[in-house]
């Protein structure tokens, strides 16, 4: 689903790619960056403190406005709803893109990419490592793959009514719903890019 006139450019040059984990919204974003000649930024990135910590909703809230005022284009990768940070992109933004796939087809990346980082010790963000025991336990609230499994209608319901929301019609607006069209559409806006 895209919103707006037929000849509109599919983006603009401040975008939020939203969706729950394992969507591809880093790797969309950073291409979208690439392609305005924008900031990339991951608000994972920006989130996590040394040993898995998580910072004050405050502090976290500047770094994400002094990332976004830094830049004149940008495309943002994250949610973060409960730390109000679409409250804080979607003012500033120009294009929402929500990848909503099906859990069928997150949870199962999800639990490769887990398994791939542990494996690999990779470093996440320049201070954390996955401990894929903790990833296991899908009853705690350190699961990341419990929580989205908690959490997956719910992301759904919130995306939905942020797209019907009138406070953000003049955006151009984006529902991938399969990895072939989050695939199309990027093609379509490198061609876009590349003609204009």
């Amino acid at each position: 689903m895209a919103d707006g006139a037929q000849n509109a450019p599919l983006i603009g040059e401040r975008i939020l790619v939203v969706g729950v984990s394992s969507t591809g919204k880093s790797t969309l974003a950073e291409h979208l960056a690439d392609l305005v000649g924008g900031a990339f930024v991951e608000l994972d990135a920006l989130f996590w403190l040394p040993q898995w910590r998580e910072p004050r909703t405050e502090d976290f809230q500047t770094k994400v406005i002094a990332a976004l005022d830094g830049a004149d284009r940008w495309a943002v990768a994250g949610n973060y709803n409960s730390r109000g940070i679409p409250d804080i992109v979607l003012p500033r933004a120009d294009t929402l893109i929500w990848i909503d796939l099906p859990l069928r087809t997150t949870m199962p990346r999800l639990i490769r990419r887990t398994w791939r980082r542990w494996r690999n010790r990779e470093l996440l963000w320049g201070t954390n490592r996955e401990v894929i025991t903790e990833h296991l336990k899908v009853w705690s609230n350190d699961s990341l793959v419990g929580y989205s499994l908690r959490h997956n209608r719910e992301t759904r319901r919130r995306q939905t009514a942020r797209f019907a929301d009138p406070r953000w019609r003049h955006l151009r607006r984006h529902r991938l719903r399969s990895p072939s069209e989050v695939t199309r559409f990027l093609d379509q806006v490198e061609r876009e890019v590349t003609d204009g």
